[in-house]
């Protein structure tokens, strides 16, 4: 970084910037070097977070692994009623699932940005001329400063459900199932195997419905969870469970449908907070002529009254990101220390500057 102020050369007559200002603090402005510098620390740190989320993921499923085959060590070789063992080691499988699924949104929070820098930074570098999306530096200050979750908890549960806690389910049905109806002998009725699968006071048929509940409840959110595809840290195929079946679509496209097709439904993708601020102020002219100077925005101009005063009021109408709203503030403030500022969220904003009208 070097310690100089920006140039008059790159100003107009009027005083405005020739070129978007450089990130200031301190007297201090950064080149492009020092972005570049900066933006190649930060991708190695954050692919060294989402590495040690994923050991801590690799870790989990060893746990299950390793408790299931000691678990089924035991029943095997004890010759007493030990198949409960396996229905209580079935729950604490379980208690792992939920403990990845966890472990597994914050694997994603840390690859979805490595993945925004990827396409966004290095890939569009590739590319001349070097034009990132537009609004890719927003979405990733947005995750810095308030972080969120990129996938749904459903979703983390239903991909490692469906990656490796099935499987491991599924063995040990299968040997809690071979340990009633074949230690110590083989049964010859149903009522015989049912009568081995009770636990205490809990009648036997009563177990098997439970566990055939639970089995058919695991089945149905994998399988619910099938096209659900916000997952950025893996390399997706695309989800065709739907596909020719004719099913009418239930919402609307979005931009992920080109790269999976329109024939399956998709959940929308996570994009920056967007809001649409109002400014109140007796100085309508030079606010907005302050916020489009210092923030390169376009402001809407109406006229109000203010029913305590009885006085004309000007209320500008501006969209912007979350990260603006404080560079509003500073501007109004600059030029109407008594304006008001109001930030409305705002579910969806198209147009320059955002995403555009004709996108689907």
């Amino acid at each position: 970084m070097t310690n100089q102020s920006p140039s008059s050369d790159n100003r107009t007559a009027d005083g405005r910037p020739l070129r978007e200002p450089v990130w200031q603090y301190r007297g201090y402005e950064m080149r492009s070097s020092d972005f570049t510098t900066a933006m190649t620390h930060f991708y190695r740190g954050e692919i060294h977070r989402a590495n040690m989320w994923r050991e801590r993921l690799d870790a989990t499923t060893n746990w299950a692994i390793v408790t299931t085959a000691a678990v089924i060590s035991f029943a095997l070789a004890s010759p007493s009623n030990s198949h409960a063992a396996l229905l209580i080691n079935m729950v604490l499988i379980l208690f792992f699932l939920w403990i990845e699924a966890r472990r597994y949104r914050y694997f994603e929070l840390f690859s979805y940005r490595v993945r925004l820098l990827e396409t966004d930074l290095f890939a569009a570098m590739l590319v001349p001329p070097f034009q990132p999306s537009p609004d890719w530096a927003e979405t990733l200050a947005t995750s810095l400063l308030r972080p969120k979750f990129p996938i749904t908890n459903l979703e983390a549960i239903g991909r490692r459900l469906r990656r490796n806690y099935l499987a491991i389910l599924g063995v040990l049905l299968l040997v809690w199932s071979f340990k009633l109806y074949a230690l110590p002998t083989h049964v010859v009725s149903f009522q015989e195997f049912a009568a081995r699968a009770t636990i205490g006071p809990i009648a036997g048929t009563t177990v098997i419905a439970l566990v055939g509940v639970a089995g058919l409840f695991l089945i149905i959110i994998a399988l619910a969870t099938l096209t659900l595809n916000e997952a950025t840290g893996e390399v997706l195929e695309a989800p065709r469970v739907f596909q020719g079946l004719g099913f009418e679509r239930v919402r609307r496209p979005n931009p992920h449908e080109r790269v999976y097709g329109t024939g399956v439904w998709q959940r929308p993708s996570a994009k920056r907070d967007e809001f649409m601020t109002m400014v109140i102020t007796d100085k309508g002219a030079a606010v907005a002529e302050r916020v489009m100077q210092d923030m390169n925005r376009g402001v809407t101009a109406l006229h109000g009254e203010g029913m305590y005063t009885q006085q004309a009021r000007t209320i500008l109408l501006c969209a912007l990101t979350e990260t603006e709203i404080d560079d509003l503030k500073r501007a109004v403030s600059a030029v109407d220390p008594q304006g008001f500022v109001v930030a409305l969220p705002a579910s969806e904003i198209a147009g320059k500057g955002f995403a555009p009208l004709d996108e689907d």
